[in-house]
């Protein structure tokens, strides 16, 4: 008996642990981040990446609901990189190697999507979002790498976001 209750005794806060959380991609960063969108018209910037660095392209969909556009936020490595807000674009640049890029809804963390690629000095990546609509089919956003012909030519038709953190 007296064994029976020291391994109660010592079992007892193993079983009172709380469950651990399943793991989240490491890629999108916080969900508090809520970004403010500018599109700026006639601007389709043609740059190339800084000196030891590749550039990534974030572009947003035309397919999507025009009156329901949600602000699509990235991250990348676990940090919010900025936003876009319905056909639409913008790029910045990252150190080679390999990253973890997310890109999900602003308000709803649960609709998010992930993607990983190896970047190397003087490459270009283009990563094209799809949102799709609730009426027919499930909320959800479709997320990957574009070929980069497909890539230049929606940043050739989409508008370029300007995006800052609102306080």
């Amino acid at each position: 008996m007296k064994i029976a209750i020291v391994l109660f005794l010592l079992a007892s806060p193993a079983l009172a642990q709380k469950p651990t959380d399943p793991p989240v991609a490491p890629a999108c960063g916080t969900d508090d981040a809520n970004f403010e969108v500018t599109k700026v018209k006639d601007q389709h910037p043609v740059t190339q990446p800084e000196a030891e660095k590749a550039l990534v392209y974030f572009e947003d969909d035309r397919e999507y609901d025009p009156t329901r556009k949600p602000t699509m936020l990235a991250g990348l490595d676990g940090r919010r990189v900025g936003a876009t807000h319905g056909n639409s674009y913008f790029y910045f640049s990252v150190a080679p190697g390999e990253h973890h890029f997310c890109a999900s809804w602003q308000g709803k963390s649960q609709t998010r999507a992930v993607a990983h690629f190896t970047a190397e000095t003087g490459k270009v990546y283009y990563f094209g979002v799809k949102n799709r609509a609730g009426t027919y089919q499930a909320y959800g956003i479709e997320f990957g790498p574009l070929d980069s012909d497909q890539g230049l030519l929606l940043g050739s038709t989409f508008l370029l976001s300007t995006f800052q953190l609102k306080r």
